[in-house]
């Protein structure tokens, strides 16, 4: 069971969770022609009253371009002072997950996106830890991540999370708790909602943009931190052998945070996890506000 916020914003005015409610002939249902956003947020762990967002001001450009795929012109400002008045107005007091959506609302049945309405809806609910931080074990799946020629995959276009749900429900119903695809190339793509991160010989490798992965936040998070700390950094194709013999491998998103990956099909990885863990506690030292160095990237809202 889920632990819904308790206000939501729906047709542009917040109202109670419970009304927010679509009808079954929208647009958006039938043909995935949505796109949505997540973000975390905690309370201050050392201001009372008030509330930390990781990055707000990339998770609100990153919907807005997603808008813009979908022929929607959605501005991040106004996206970020929607977001803004939805933490006032829940005021949550454990850790919590925002969802922002953007879809096309016409009640129709023709697939398109010119002269069809559109809209943006906000809600959000409590979460702690999606994946167990203990670590994960992951499959290869049977199915192939999209190709951006094909469907739009700088956007978190809704439609293309079929192949996500694939691939996720293969991999617990055979026993794994992750999935992780390959591309068209052969080539390691991304877990079900997850970028996916190796490490090998001191070395942060993980696939480039051009592996048809998703340009995730927490990953430009990770990227940015390893450089500062003096870690060297790889973006390339990485093959399947190479999750096999990593020294590392881990997981990374907005949910998932970091999430190690403890075994990969029958392969047992490594319990040792220097690097997975000094990225971790870096991370979470920022997410909390503990780390002044990385003060730009934590939105504190007063409630």
């Amino acid at each position: 069971m889920h632990n819904f916020l308790p206000i939501a914003y729906f047709e542009g005015q917040f109202r109670d969770f419970n009304d927010a409610k679509i009808s079954i002939a929208t647009h958006a249902l039938h043909y995935g022609t949505g796109a949505f956003g997540g973000l975390r947020g905690i309370p201050d762990p050392q201001t009372s009253g008030q509330i930390l967002l990781f990055r707000l001001d990339r998770h609100c450009q990153r919907l807005s371009t997603s808008a813009r795929l979908l022929n929607y012109d959605l501005p991040a400002d106004k996206i970020q002072a929607v977001l803004i008045d939805f933490v006032k107005k829940n005021r949550p007091t454990v850790s919590f997950y925002i969802r922002p959506f953007v879809y096309t609302s016409d009640l129709g049945i023709s697939p398109r996106l010119h002269k069809v309405e559109k809209n943006f809806f906000v809600y959000g609910l409590e979460l702690g830890d999606y994946l167990s931080p203990e670590g994960v074990s992951c499959r290869i799946s049977s199915w192939h991540r999209q190709e951006d020629r094909s469907l739009p995959l700088r956007g978190k276009i809704s439609g293309a999370y079929i192949t996500s749900s694939l691939a996720k429900t293969e991999a617990v119903e055979s026993g794994f708790d992750e999935a992780i695809l390959m591309n068209s190339q052969g080539k390691v793509s991304e877990a079900s909602g997850m970028n996916v991160f190796v490490v090998r010989n001191g070395k942060l490798i993980t696939p480039g943009y051009e592996q048809d992965i998703l340009e995730g936040i927490t990953r430009d998070s990770i990227l940015a931190l390893a450089r500062d700390m003096g870690i060297e950094v790889v973006e390339r194709p990485v093959d399947k052998s190479e999750l096999l013999i990593a020294d590392e491998v881990f997981l990374s998103g907005t949910a998932a945070k970091i999430t190690p990956v403890r075994q990969v099909e029958t392969y047992v990885l490594p319990t040792d996890r220097p690097l997975t863990n000094r990225l971790r506690d870096k991370l979470t030292a920022i997410t909390e506000g503990r780390d002044s160095g990385y003060q730009d990237w934590v939105f504190p809202i007063s409630i």
